[in-house]
């Protein structure tokens, strides 16, 4: 079987991992700043927190954000659900923006119609989806304009870069960047999540409530009287000054991510040359055509999605799938709409809401697309789909 995704794991990685094993700390060690160095130098940030999962990165971004009771929290509906899971971690609401039908980013014009719809917003998390960077020029604006702070979902898009050529990560057009380091994505740490900024009041506040609130001396003690003896700081003092998580990760995760990033160039450089092969292989099919047709140099390429018209073809998505099962070919849908969720649609929203996000989830299927996928087997995947789709 040829899965959808797959990490790359090679003997440089195990022996990072087994040198943490042997002796050194196993949390709360030297490797976790040094991956935080790692990434916030190669996406140009000034600072970088890594925490346990990308889940939890964009919690504490959005805590950050003062997302809370009366506050929303706006991001796209074509996202995995903790990207507005967020918003009610921290006791806030969420909204959504429909997306652009070419990009499946967040459409800047369907943001601006729900900033005004919801002006009690403190934060907007667009999703670079299948790594492809959204419209940030545009959206930073508005968030100006509506006085929002900007966090980016980039958990498919580490190594992509901006129309301008800034870096995914570098917060050149935003406050806070959240990563994941979940195995299929750009590099795997097992679990893990990264939050880049060049806040420094930020960056602080995220340290505290990565680690239960607990001041890491970066802030003035609340007690003073308590902290210090005769001018003398007490060894064993420490201050909870606001309600925290356990967010951290291990220094065994952080081996291992260290290790895969310094083969994150060639990990994207394989990803867009297998991307360029599927397109131009594509390009003939009357019912399938690529699902971000664009950008594919500058894409973090996570990804590779189709649009397909089932029911030109007479069948359902269901059906397809088993049949490319069958014929040794794994796929995967990326992503049901937020707002068909149960949970959602509980709160009261409804698939009209995003008409583009439920056109484009009605025709979409991901295909095999990773770094070890071989030339042989990706000649697999496209004639299984020539004789399932026709």
């Amino acid at each position: 079987m040829i899965p959808y995704g797959r990490h790359h794991i090679d003997a440089d990685d195990i022996a990072a991992v087994v040198d943490i094993l042997t002796g050194k700390p196993l949390t709360q060690g030297p490797m976790i700043e040094a991956f935080e160095a790692a990434v916030a130098d190669y996406v140009g940030a000034r600072y970088a927190v890594a925490v346990s999962s990308g889940t939890a990165a964009l919690h504490l971004a959005a805590m950050a954000a003062d997302v809370g009771p009366g506050r929303c929290l706006v991001t796209s509906p074509i996202t995995f659900v903790a990207s507005a899971n967020a918003a009610l971690y921290c006791g806030g609401h969420v909204a959504f923006a429909d997306v652009d039908p070419r990009s499946v980013n967040m459409s800047p014009e369907a943001l601006g119609a729900t900033l005004l719809r919801h002006p009690e917003t403190s934060a907007i998390v667009p999703v670079h989806f299948g790594g492809l960077p959204c419209d940030m020029e545009s959206i930073r604006d508005l968030a100006r304009t509506s006085g929002a702070r900007v966090i980016e979902d980039a958990a498919h898009a580490l190594g992509a870069r901006h129309a301008d050529g800034a870096q995914v990560g570098s917060c050149t057009h935003s406050d806070m960047t959240c990563f994941s380091f979940h195995p299929v994505k750009a590099i795997a740490a097992g679990e893990g999540g990264m939050i880049t900024t060049n806040d420094p009041a930020l960056y602080r506040r995220l340290l505290r409530i990565r680690s239960h609130g607990i001041n890491k001396l970066d802030d003035p003690f609340q007690l003073p009287e308590a902290a210090t003896e005769d001018g003398q700081p007490n060894p064993w003092y420490y201050e909870m000054q606001e309600l925290g998580y356990h967010y951290r990760i291990t220094d065994i995760q952080c081996a291992l991510a260290l290790s895969q990033m310094k083969k994150l160039d060639a990990f994207i450089a394989r990803r867009r040359t297998l991307a360029s092969v599927y397109d131009a292989a594509f390009a003939g099919f009357s019912n399938l055509r690529p699902g971000q047709p664009d950008g594919r140099d500058r894409s973090g390429l996570h990804v590779y999605v189709l649009r397909i018209d089932f029911a030109a073809i007479g069948k359902s998505r269901g059906q397809v799938m088993r049949e490319l099962r069958a014929r040794g070919v794994g796929s995967q849908v990326h992503y049901i709409p937020v707002t068909i969720q149960p949970h959602y649609r509980k709160m009261g929203f409804v698939a009209s809401d995003c008409p583009a996000a439920m056109s484009y989830y009605e025709q979409a299927l991901s295909i095999p697309l990773f770094f070890d996928l071989t030339d042989e087997q990706q000649a697999e995947v496209i004639a299984a789909l020539r004789d399932v789709v026709g």
